[in-house]
Order: structure tokens, then sequence, then C-alpha cells
């Protein structure tokens, strides 16, 4: 009889935690967690939230009666590293260095191999990172900006991307190496790829780009972006925040909640009817554009 691994898998998002628990590729358990902008609030940095995920997690394998020795590996959703081809890899000392200290930014993501290595420091369980955030296969055009001194860089949802074109293929017999695919990530961050026979050649920049989205502020017209950051208004912390984070609904609606948007719409909340159509009007024209870097021809 072969061996069964008993996997954990956390994928920490801005505004939700997933938890997934695996018996070799059959997953057995999943629960979503949605933590809502005032939950949040409570942590000046996102490093600050890992006990209160780790809480998450711990709840969730009590709650399936699991006791955390028996696990034979901890996956979390990787981070900003530096770029790094697609893959899995093992937790290490200068990974937990560069996401603690926020080396290449503030994302939630950070904190999928910090919450993966609290099991390893509990338990000596090996913990890894699957298709980080940062996986880089631009074609060298993609890289320029209009300005020399700040390359465009790809930070998107790698992971759940990939995930889903390969799903895709082998659900609808497309051949990953041969087929191109524009893939719309939505969630408390929206990435929008361009996928060329496996490789993501282009893709929105998930935390500084794109459109706006429950929490992020998305692409801004640049001088009243710098007229804003020279106004006396923000300090430099307070700006970042701003713009992940307070961004996008938070900003226009006081919620990142698509849930209580939902309802207010619902209510005849036209005001917030409106925010949420210019959101999923960003999406498509998003889209739309990634069609055109694929020049036309793609499969999905």
């Amino acid at each position: 009889m072969s061996e069964v691994f008993k996997i954990l898998v956390v994928n920490p998002g801005s505004t939700s935690s997933k938890l997934g628990l695996f018996e070799n590729e059959q997953m057995i358990a999943e629960k979503k967690i949605n933590h809502s902008a005032e939950e949040l609030a409570n942590f000046p940095k996102i490093i600050d939230q890992v006990d209160f995920r780790r809480h998450c997690m711990d709840e969730f394998l009590r709650e399936q009666n699991v006791k955390p020795h028996t696990l034979s590996a901890v996956v979390g959703r990787g981070g900003l590293l530096k770029p790094i081809p697609g893959g899995t890899y093992r937790v290490t000392p200068p990974i937990m260095e560069d996401l603690k200290s926020a080396r290449y930014g503030e994302h939630a993501s950070n904190m999928g191999a910090l919450l993966a290595h609290t099991f390893t420091q509990d338990y000596s369980i090996p913990s890894f990172i699957v298709d980080p955030v940062v996986v880089d296969e631009y074609q060298k055009i993609a890289r320029y900006s209009g300005l020399k001194e700040i390359p465009r860089v790809p930070i998107w949802h790698a992971l759940n991307v990939m995930a889903v074109v390969r799903q895709t293929c082998k659900n609808e017999g497309f051949e990953l190496k041969e087929d191109n695919f524009v893939v719309a990530h939505i969630g408390g961050g929206i990435s929008v790829s361009a996928i060329e026979k496996g490789r993501c050649i282009d893709v929105s920049n998930g935390l500084e780009a794109g459109p706006f989205t429950p929490e992020r502020a998305g692409s801004l017209p640049t001088t009243q972006l710098v007229n804003l950051c020279f106004s006396g208004k923000y300090t430099h912390a307070e700006i970042k925040k701003l713009l992940v984070g307070r961004g996008g609904m938070v900003n226009h609606l006081g919620t990142s909640s698509l849930m209580e948007v939902e309802e207010r719409i619902k209510d005849g909340d036209l005001a917030c009817k409106e925010v949420f159509e210019a959101m999923c009007y960003q999406i498509a024209k998003e889209i739309g554009s990634y069609v055109a870097v694929l020049r036309g021809q793609v499969r999905r």
C-alpha cells in the first residue's frame, strides 16, 4: 500500500484565509475565512497578522480532528521575493528574512511561507511555497514603462492562475504548451494575465496597477498621485496603505466585502452600484487588452 501524505495548505489573501487539508492529491477538507476591513485594521503591518492567521489554521485543524504533529508537510502561498521561475520551493532562512523585512514589498501572500514555517518551528514539519506571486516569465517588450528608472515587473496571482489553466486544459482537452489563455484573478487583489503556451508573457501588476479592487487603488493618474503624495496630508507609509489596503471599494464605500456591496445594491444604493460597475468595467477593459497581447489568438 502506498504511503499517504497529509498536507495542510494555507492561502492568505488580503481579505481572506483559505485553508485546505489533503491526503496526497485528494482534498479532504477546505475552509474559507473572510476578514473584514475593520478586523484587519487592528494590524498596522501585514506581517503583524501572522499570529492571528495561525490561530485560524489551528482552529481548522481542531475542527478536522487533526493533530498538527501528524502532518507530512505544510504549504503556503508564495510572497514577494526576488523574481524566480515557477515551481515548488522549500522555506529557507533567506526566504523568511526577505518576507519578514518586506524587502520586495508588503503583500498578504508574504504570510504564506511564514505561516507554513511556524509548523516547522513547532513540530519540525517541512514547509514549502509554490508558484509565488513574483514568478517572472515576462517577454522582454513587456518590461518597458514610460520611465527607464521604473521597469514593469510581474506581481500576480501565479499560483491560482496556473492552477486554473492546468485544470481547464485537463477538463477541456486543451494543451498547456500549445494553447493561449487570458486569465482574470478577481479577489481582494486583481490581476489579468496573458498565458502563451504555458508561460505568462505579460500580466497586470496585481499590487500596483490594473483595475481598482475591493481594497487596492489600481492604476492612477500619475500627476494627481504625485500631487497627493506631496500635499502634506499623508506620510509615506499612509500613502502606501491608501494605495494597497484602503483603496478601491474601501476608499469609495468603506468596505471590501462584496457580499455587503451586493446587499447595499439590492437595497437601492445607486452610488454603491455605480462603484461596483466601475470596477467591473475596468476589469473588462484589462481582459480586452491582454487578448490584444496574444494577438487575438486565445483558446479561452
